[in-house]
């Protein structure tokens, strides 16, 4: 499958009411620790305001995707232990790597791309793992061909070519956007750059 060659991470639907309208291809919605009923809502609006112009991504909550019907999820390793992987076969899954086990583990649920991260150091939450490096996305999308390679963690517009260029064929990210003075103008800047390399 094709994926766009950038993919934001949003933490509430709201963001896209003003990121969808830039040309916002690709979303992940991923919220934790909020009461069933408003994770629900927020998958109900984030699924109406993406529309059939950027394609939602529903992060951990594979029953909530089912019953609102989306048809994308993300999983993290953990998640693959509480997820019912018979009922999401009708889904399109991405998968969680840090490591060899992890991805040996990641590529038997037949997935629709790979993720792997912390490429570089990252503020958004306390990893376990080294950051990857850059030989790290080489190695991978050679292991993983042809499916897709999404690098996140730590990255930048500034290092996004560096990242194209040794094999992602997806970067993802949130502080990059979510956390600047001005979200709008750099996920501006990561959809141009985007354009340039596909």
């Amino acid at each position: 499958m094709t994926l766009p060659r950038f993919y934001q991470i949003v933490d509430d639907a709201r963001w896209l009411e003003r990121f969808v309208p830039l040309g916002l291809e690709l979303v992940q919605l991923r919220i934790k620790d909020k009461p069933r009923e408003e994770l629900r809502a927020q998958v109900r609006a984030a699924k109406a305001i993406c529309g059939a112009s950027c394609q939602l991504i529903v992060n951990d909550h594979w029953d909530l995707a089912l019953e609102e019907g989306c048809d994308f999820i993300h999983l993290g390793q953990e998640d693959l232990d509480t997820t019912d992987l018979e009922a999401i076969k009708g889904l399109r899954l991405g998968v969680s790597t840090h490591d060899g086990a992890e991805l040996r583990r990641g590529l038997g649920t037949d997935p629709a791309y790979i993720a792997l991260g912390p490429v570089y150091p990252t503020i958004l939450k306390k990893m376990k793992w080294r950051p990857q490096g850059v030989e790290r996305v080489t190695d991978w999308k050679a292991r993983i061909a042809p499916l897709p390679l999404v690098a996140i963690g730590g990255l930048t517009v500034e290092r996004a070519p560096a990242i194209w260029r040794a094999g992602a064929d997806v970067i993802c990210v949130v502080t990059d956007v979510l956390y600047h003075p001005n979200p709008e103008d750099r996920l501006q800047e990561w959809l141009d750059l985007a354009r340039e390399a596909a």
